[in-house]
């Protein structure tokens, strides 16, 4: 059985973090940066260690970078995210590090507020011109969204929600496994359709997935999944009936697992893990 220690705490807790929305003007005086280039946050480096930089609004001054976006406070100093060019050389004590990294290696708040930025950052650049007529996009005061100068459109910073879904049957959970995931398996899980409630996503993608039906189906958790724009939305059901069977090209393995045949599971930084965790520890106190 694969090593899994509890982890009920999720990383997206907002404490001590205020969100602030444009026009808010930046404040004077010290802040916190979530600067990134090519997809990484760039940390000021320590040895082995890392740190979010810190410094005045002008902090980037020397680099080619977008718009400053003011994302809020955390315990009262602003943070401020921004993407650098791409071909800009940094200083020699900073370092990006991609989001998956991150996760073990820096605070939960922080890696929440790292995400935040990253998807700040990519909607910006990303909703520069109308997708209707091609006019410039102005910022809608008190939020994120933005509004084409013609009126043809307006849009908000997207969210794409999936679900996730840890099904039990007594003492042994279900995983499936893709091709090119090595030893590695997860849960079912999938995006939710237009016109589609989450409730009917778990039932449709677990038909679909495994070629079985569920039944006690509940709400346990949800996570925002910042690659891109995720929310997964975490559930757990029990096994009703049916033949364990891929039924497409997207999976080519599903099975049960105890949990002292369990293999290598997603990491920790997941919702998966989570949702693996409580039920191991559920089964524990029983």
């Amino acid at each position: 059985m694969e090593n899994i220690t509890s982890n009920t705490d999720t990383p997206n807790t907002n404490n001590g973090f205020e969100r602030l929305y444009p026009p808010m003007p930046i404040p004077d005086g010290q802040a916190i940066w979530f600067p990134f280039q090519k997809h990484k946050l760039l940390v000021k480096s320590q040895g082995q260690h890392i740190s979010l930089l810190q410094g005045e609004k002008t902090l980037l001054a020397n680099l080619k970078h977008d718009e400053l976006l003011y994302l809020g406070n955390l315990n009262g100093m602003p943070c401020i995210a921004s993407a650098v060019d791409a071909e800009e050389h940094i200083p020699a004590n900073w370092q990006g590090v991609g989001l998956r990294e991150l996760y073990s290696l820096m605070d939960g708040i922080e890696y929440t507020i790292a995400t935040y930025a990253s998807q700040i950052i990519n909607w910006h650049q990303t909703s520069r011109y109308c997708p209707v007529c091609g006019s410039p996009m102005a910022s809608v005061p008190g939020g994120w969204g933005r509004r084409c100068t013609r009126g043809d459109y307006s849009g908000y910073p997207p969210v794409i929600p999936a679900m996730i879904v840890l099904i039990y049957d007594g003492d042994r959970i279900l995983l499936s496994h893709k091709p090119g995931w090595g030893k590695r398996y997860g849960l079912i899980a999938g995006f939710v359709e237009p016109g589609e409630t989450l409730e009917e996503c778990v039932h449709r993608e677990v038909k679909e997935e495994a070629g079985i039906e569920i039944d006690n189906l509940h709400y346990i958790k949800s996570q925002p999944w910042p690659f891109p724009n995720q929310l997964m939305v975490g559930f757990t059901a029990r096994y009703k009936s049916g033949t364990l069977q891929p039924q497409d090209n997207e999976l080519d393995d599903v099975r049960w697992f105890t949990r002292e045949t369990l293999p290598e599971t997603p990491p920790n930084i997941s919702l998966a893990y989570m949702l693996i965790s409580d039920w191991l520890n559920k089964e524990q106190d029983k």
